[in-house]
């Protein structure tokens, strides 16, 4: 993406890490700081929502501030922003003012709830957006002790209603998958795909447009497959009781001797007959798809696994097709071997972070910059922008300014959401 210009009006949560994938392929992304601090006090060193970036500051409600990053839309293929409708409008850079000043811009909107509909204004976060989209509801937490095992009327694999007796807790609450599946997956990689495509249209058209890219629809569009699955009685409408979300016995986390966990996924016959050898289970042990006896099953695989610890069960399953994995801390991956292996994790300044994905054969994407300091490129991107007025002194406001700053309707789960501009 070399060439392409990205204007980031700053904001938390998703909008900045889709800046920061466009900036790891390449774009030359210039992030759009507020005079004040950032809402969640990060060290702009340890920001790596922000590298591959750089950074001005403009105050949007000085009397300068619209046309300073109006000057920078003039210069942009596409911006991003995450403010609640209407604040970018009242602030004089919403869409109508942007393409008045850039017909081919790609203007991308990243909110929790979109542009329009019944809560459209109102406050948010990445929990909420999930939970109404019905993918927190999937998640099931591991309960104390497997449910008691219920008759079962299933015969064939391809059943849709298995017996219940996961160690998940179906019946209790979601459990909390930090704020991956909301911000970043259904927020943050689904703006990157709209800019992205509406940016082919404009370079083949030369007229730009809204992309209007709300969490709600991309964490919806994320469940597509399982939509299909439900909608043909192969899933139930529950958490925790179906094939792939722990209700099958050989899909599912166990602990180990000492405390640690093992991601077990041997769903083909195949990969299962290998699981059960290393495993040593017996020949007396229930049939994979002997769905009345699971609840047996699933015991006797806890059983074994709890005989050893965590790196001892390791060794058994290295190197074989068992599908079984270690579930690892975020500190752990950044040694796993074949990470390691990949290059999945670099260091850079003394900061372990995740190398820019995916992988091209002739256009690697790199780690050009370290996470932009609010304010630090002024100059330079003046300079290479084109854009003077960036580096004139501001004038004397015309009246005080509001007390209030653009309010962003995303983030992650239990940052304070600051007020409506």
């Amino acid at each position: 993406m070399a060439g392409v210009r990205v204007v980031e009006l700053a904001g938390i949560g998703p909008g900045p890490f889709a800046a920061m994938l466009l900036g790891d392929l390449g774009a030359d992304v210039v992030r759009v700081d507020r005079p004040e601090p950032s809402p969640l006090g990060i060290e702009p060193a340890y920001d790596i929502a922000n590298r591959n970036k750089r950074s001005v500051v403009v105050d949007l409600k000085a009397p300068e501030g619209p046309g300073r990053v109006l000057d920078l839309v003039a210069r942009a293929d596409l911006l991003i922003e995450g403010y609640r409708p209407g604040v970018a409008e009242r602030l004089g850079v919403g869409p109508d003012a942007c393409l008045a000043r850039n017909p081919a811009l790609v203007y991308g909107r990243m909110t929790g709830w979109g542009q329009h509909g019944p809560l459209a204004a109102r406050a948010g976060h990445d929990i909420g957006y999930t939970a109404v989209a019905g993918v927190l509801g999937l998640v099931a937490p591991t309960a104390a002790a497997p449910t008691a095992a219920a008759p079962s009327t299933v015969a064939p694999p391809s059943a849709a209603v298995l017996p219940d007796a996961s160690p998940a807790a179906p019946d209790g609450p979601p459990a909390l998958p930090a704020n991956l599946l909301g911000d970043y997956a259904g927020g943050s990689l689904y703006l990157v795909v709209g800019l992205l495509a509406a940016l082919h249209h404009a370079r083949a058209t030369g007229a730009g447009q809204v992309v209007d890219a709300a969490i709600v629809d991309g964490a919806a569009h994320l469940t597509a497959v399982l939509q299909g699955l439900l909608a043909g009685g192969r899933w139930q409408d529950r958490r925790g009781v179906n094939l792939l979300d722990g209700g099958a016995p050989f899909y599912a986390v166990y602990p180990a001797a000492d405390g640690g966990h093992l991601a077990v996924g041997a769903l083909e016959p195949q990969f299962y007959a290998e699981f059960a050898r290393l495993l040593e289970l017996g020949p007396d042990a229930p049939a994979q798809w002997d769905t009345a006896r699971w609840p047996e099953l699933r015991a006797r695989i806890a059983a074994r696994f709890a005989t050893r610890n965590r790196t001892e069960w390791e060794a058994v399953f290295a190197g074989s097709n068992a599908c079984v994995e270690p579930v690892l801390t975020m500190r752990q991956a950044h040694a796993h071997e074949h990470l390691a292996g990949r290059g999945t994790y670099v260091e850079v300044d003394g900061v372990t972070q995740p190398a820019p994905a995916p992988r091209f054969s002739a256009t690697p994407g790199a780690l050009r910059r370290p996470p932009a300091r609010p304010g630090a490129d002024t100059a330079e991107v003046a300079r290479d922008w084109g854009v003077p007025s960036l580096a004139a002194e501001p004038a004397e406001p015309a009246e005080p300014a509001e007390p209030a700053g653009p309010a962003e309707p995303t983030g992650p789960a239990g940052t304070p959401v600051p007020p409506t501009a």
